[in-house]
Order: structure tokens, then sequence, then C-alpha cells
């Protein structure tokens, strides 16, 4: 069994930033994906971010390219989001979901996380 467990959600003011993590025994394998995903309230959720180990490639929706950006600690099994430049439009319910041996980097996924409030706010 591999669980997803996320963390690192905060409030913050327009412009800073945030670090969400990621950690799941998922990463011990060669093949699969990590996506971030956000639901803000009345809105249907939508791709942030994903991770895709086989081709060690990393695609990020158009509106937090250059803001956003994955990095790793394999000490600690975990993946982490860096979120800069934050804004109101960001707010929402942060998730991370993983998935061995993907089809797609931006799923189907079966293992999800909890999810995490962002909030950016004056």
């Amino acid at each position: 069994q591999r669980q997803v467990v996320e963390s690192g959600g905060g409030l913050v003011q327009p412009g800073g930033s945030l670090r969400l993590s990621c950690e799941s025994s998922i990463f011990t394998l060669d093949d699969y994906a990590i996506g971030w995903f956000r639901q803000a309230p009345g809105k249907e959720r939508e791709g942030v971010a994903c991770l895709a180990s086989r081709d060690q490639r990393t695609f990020y929706m158009d509106s937090v390219k250059g803001r956003f950006t994955f990095s790793g600690d394999s000490d600690k099994n975990t993946v982490y989001l860096q979120m800069s430049s934050l804004k109101p439009e960001d707010t929402a319910v942060y998730y991370c979901a993983a998935e061995p041996f993907p089809t797609s980097c931006w799923g189907p996924y079966d293992t999800w996380g909890q999810g995490t409030q962002v909030t950016v706010s004056s």
C-alpha cells in the first residue's frame, strides 16, 4: 500500500511563497507520476503540476509556469512544490496524487492525499 501525505499549506500574503510537501513510498519505484491538483470553493478541480519519473519531466498549468517548481528529497521520500509569487487566484485546497506506471502524467490517479489549504490574501 502506498499512502500519500501532503502538507505545507497556510496563509500567505500576495507575492509570498509556500512549499507544499508530498510524502509517499511510491518514490521507490522507477516509474511513477506525481500530480498536484487544486480546487477552489465553487470551482472544479484543476491540474496544477505533474512529475513523470520515467521521462524525468515536469509539467505545469499555464497560470503557474515560472512561479511553481518541483523538487525532491530522496532521503525523506518526499517531493515538494515550491510556490512563489503567489496570487489570490491561487487560493484553493491543494491535493497530491500518486500513480505507479502511469498512462499520463496528468492521470488518472488512484491514490490521493487529504488536501492542504492554501490561502493567499492580504
